[in-house]
């Protein structure tokens, strides 16, 4: 490298000493498209002489082929390392950079201004300490800053550096300078930064980049570099609550049993009394490991594994609190949500949700509205859509430990999963919890189910009989009915239809409305199931995830999904209501196999061909999958 610092060629293990006991910050550069942001980093690592030589000699070389400076080195090909990003002249990951001052160590994230990618660039603000807001002189506040300014407060981050760049191409102007700090000044006043420090720059030539500036005499502000090894980040998260989020129970034999993970915030030291979340078990510190040996404390980011004085139950996902601050415990929130997937977010439907190390299933139960990031306004949304932000309310199958986002960032922030494809679809920063829901349990009932499906001498099932509309779902799921009525067994049926005349008489049938249709069908059918009766369940029912939904709400065994395989030219020959040739018409939107996708199950327990069979002996084939199985043999507890 260019750069050499004395002490490695007098004292290398005084060097060493210096550079493990520097401070740590991470930063990102955000902002609109084409501000500079790579321009900018590439200029600290340049002006730092921290590039090595056969890496200058090659940016210099790419320059030449892929570069956007005429003759000039071209310091945005530092970070941008894709062949697309090289290609188009912008950023689309994120790219991480390490490097080095005297004062302190350095991670920086050089995030993509794009709208389309967003998420990377709340990716990259999730563990910022510090955004350097990038803003184009000559265009001032644009849409992207804005939104990139609301996505770091909701992030957390504290401390917002708007360095107002390219101010070579308006000559310096001052009064360009304070015309944009002004402007972003009033946005941004509700936004909770504790400080916001804006400077004039060019990343380009290096006005203000690591050195005060000859070219802004009339700036009395220090340079981006002198900020940055400055800005005091470490005090307020080491007097934060200590939590240790448990990512690992270690027991590599029968003497030695620890908890390990990565301290959140605090700091926690031999002897200290502690309590987990969210069982509540309390004990106190025997010892404290790390890959260096035992120490006596620890403090925020150190990996560490806790061994105690009292054999308790932990499980990974489990919070370990001090005895005078743990954290909270619930499973219903309100939340903000950031929305990073083409398929929109819909209420009702089924998540996974990741906090910490901890994930359970998780439904967006009520969407309050959609935050307008020009103006904060609250705008009523059925649905979110890529890179839109909402508020939330989310309700988890189990308790979490969690402390508010605000509070707490390690400890407050989730994603979220689609079931079916494992794509991180969301991520979120809780608000708080919703304290109705502390007063809420389960009652414990004296009569269960049971004793109800031994009276009626059958085990209870959930038939969920989907497919196209046509397909013949409520005439098969009708004879079954009656069968088992011929049987002697206790039976009832929920129809598409008939429901929609009063429990969903308020739904209609876009693809929101279709989720909260087959939510409230399903918490309906498990208290059938619970009742002890055999239930069938006539819905079309178009996506897989709320037919997995349903069956998550029931036991091992209960949910037999029956799919009633019937071509799409076959059904609309039969078409009876005709709904087919008025879809077609355009006279009824969102209809399944027309205009709406329908979901084939993949691996159904009953496969019924109508084409191939008639409709009693449809019916007879699950009657007989009924008893073969054992729920017609009586109830065998």
């Amino acid at each position: 490298m260019a750069h050499l610092d004395d002490l490695i060629s007098t004292d290398i293990l005084g060097y060493l000493s210096a550079q493990e006991n520097k401070s740590f910050l991470r930063f990102i550069t955000c902002g609109s498209v084409d501000d500079g942001k790579s321009t900018l980093i590439g200029r600290l690592l340049y002006d730092s002489k921290l590039i090595y030589e056969d890496q200058l000699a090659s940016i210099e070389r790419d320059s030449k082929k892929s570069g956007t400076q005429g003759d000039k080195i071209d310091l945005a090909l530092l970070v941008d390392g894709l062949a697309a990003e090289r290609e188009q002249g912008i950023t689309i990951d994120v790219a991480y950079r390490f490097f080095s001052t005297d004062k302190r160590k350095f991670i920086v994230a050089d995030t993509p201004g794009h709208v389309q990618y967003t998420r990377n660039m709340a990716t990259g603000a999730s563990t910022a300490d510090v955004a350097v807001l990038l803003i184009d002189a000559r265009y001032g506040v644009q849409e992207q800053t804005r939104r990139h300014a609301y996505i770091v407060s909701l992030l957390g981050v504290k401390h917002v550096v708007v360095a107002i760049n390219k101010m070579d191409l308006n000559g310096f102007d001052q009064a360009v300078f304070n015309d944009i700090e002004v402007d972003f000044r009033n946005f941004a006043k509700d936004l909770g930064f504790e400080e916001i420090m804006c400077i004039p720059m060019s990343a380009l030539d290096g006005d203000n980049v690591t050195t005060s500036s000859e070219n802004t005499k009339w700036f009395k502000g220090p340079s981006l570099l002198e900020y940055l090894e400055s800005v005091d980040v470490d005090s307020a998260t080491l007097d934060s609550p200590f939590r240790l989020p448990v990512q690992w129970v270690n027991r590599p034999n029968l003497d030695f049993r620890g908890f390990s993970g990565t301290i959140a915030s605090g700091t926690v030291e031999v002897g200290d009394e502690i309590i987990v979340t969210p069982s509540g078990k309390r004990s106190t510190v025997k010892e404290i490991v790390t890959f260096n040996g035992n120490r006596d404390i620890a403090r925020e980011d150190m990996a560490v594994t806790l061994t105690l004085n009292d054999e308790i139950d932990i499980s990974r996902g489990d919070i370990i609190c001090k005895i005078d601050a743990p954290a909270e415990q619930a499973d219903q929130f309100q939340a903000h949500v950031l929305w990073m997937s083409e398929k929109e977010l819909y209420p009702g439907r089924q998540y996974l949700l990741k906090t910490t190390n901890k994930t359970v299933p998780a439904s967006v139960s009520n969407l309050k509205h959609r935050v307008d990031i020009n103006d904060f306004s609250e705008v009523a949304a059925k649905t979110l859509g890529l890179n839109e932000i909402g508020v939330t309310t989310l309700s988890l199958s189990a308790p979490i430990g969690f402390d508010a986002y605000k509070d707490n960032r390690a400890t407050g922030n989730f994603i979220l999963i689609d079931r079916q494809s494992n794509e991180t679809v969301g991520v979120g920063m809780l608000d708080y919890a919703l304290r109705r829901a502390s007063n809420v349990h389960w009652q414990d009932l004296d009569v269960g189910k049971t004793a109800r499906s031994e009276q009626k001498n059958q085990k209870p099932a959930l038939l969920w009989f989907t497919g196209l509309s046509g397909s013949g779902k409520s005439t098969i799921a009708n004879l079954v009915d009656k069968r088992l009525l011929d049987l002697g067994r206790h039976s009832y049926t929920l129809d598409g239809d008939n429901v929609r005349h009063g429990l969903n008489r308020d739904l209609g049938f876009t693809k929101e409305d279709r989720v909260e249709n087959i939510r409230r069908i399903g918490e309906v059918a498990r208290l059938m199931v619970d009742a002890g009766l055999i239930t069938m369940a006539s819905f079309i029912s178009p996506y897989r995830a709320e037919r997995q939904m349903a069956r998550d709400l029931l036991e091992e065994g209960e949910f037999i999904e029956i799919f009633v395989d019937t071509p799409l030219e076959v059904a609309e020959k039969r078409d009876v209501k005709g709904l087919y040739a008025r879809a077609r018409a355009g006279e009824i939107k969102n209809f399944t196999g027309i205009d709406s996708e329908y979901q084939a199950p993949e691996n159904p327990q009953i496969r019924i061909n109508t084409v191939d069979m008639s409709a009693d002996e449809a019916a007879e084939i699950i009657v007989k999958y009924l008893e073969d199985n054992g729920f017609l043999a009586g109830y065998d507890s």
